[in-house]
């Protein structure tokens, strides 16, 4: 029965920084592409601020719910319906694709700075409210930096390896990208190895450092 409220605990504080830290980072990349230049995912309706034009039912909803339960709170992993963009109607598609993709991880950078705030602004109020907050604010900074750190790492179709091809030579960026094809098994093997958290962990927690140090979290 403990772990049963435990979990209820956790899913309780996680909802509110899990939903908004995977939807409005797809919201951004839609944004970004609209700016420069592709309205797909406008014309689909998918640059908004709500977040259920976001939520893909098993990956925001049902995968880290699940992981949730199995993990007794200790991990969470999940994804958004990914906003559609075609990079082909981009004034330049190779340069505004790194925009693109940077917009994403710039977002959650931007809701863990959100989320620091609130964690400093829980200390103004009475316990009562002031812990739950708290709790949420603290999920808030981890979830973000967590998905911002993952989202940079330089493997197809992640933000980062997007990131790469902008970057890369064109003949190189072109074999890069086959990667693409193969990076969610990629990640899925890093991911039950250990080897994404050993490279994760120490760079997710100097975001966070980062981040309490400029709001004085310390």
């Amino acid at each position: 029965m403990d772990d049963i409220n435990a979990t209820i605990q956790a899913i309780t504080i996680l909802a509110l920084p899990v939903i908004f830290a995977i939807t409005l980072h797809e919201a951004a990349h839609g944004y970004a592409a609209r700016y420069f230049g592709d309205p797909t995912a406008w014309q689909m309706g998918r640059i908004s601020m709500n977040p259920l034009r976001h939520i893909d039912p098993v990956g925001t909803v049902l995968m880290p719910l699940m992981i949730l339960l199995f993990s007794g709170g200790s991990f969470l992993f999940g994804y958004a319906k990914p906003v559609p963009v075609d990079f082909s109607r981009l004034r330049k598609p190779k340069q505004d694709m790194l925009w693109v993709a940077l917009a994403g991880p710039a977002a959650n950078l931007v809701m863990a700075m959100f989320w620091a705030l609130m964690f400093k602004f829980s200390w103004e109020l009475p316990m009562f409210f002031s812990t739950p907050l708290a709790r949420m604010a603290e999920a808030g900074i981890q979830i973000n930096c967590v998905l911002m750190v993952l989202n940079l790492l330089p493997l197809p179709p992640l933000d980062g390896g997007r990131i790469a091809v902008s970057l890369l030579p064109h003949r190189l960026a072109w074999k890069y990208a086959q990667l693409e094809r193969w990076g969610f098994p990629i990640l899925l093997v890093l991911l039950f190895t250990g080897i994404l958290g050993a490279i994760m962990n120490p760079l997710v927690v100097l975001s966070a450092r980062i981040i309490e140090a400029i709001f004085g979290l310390y």
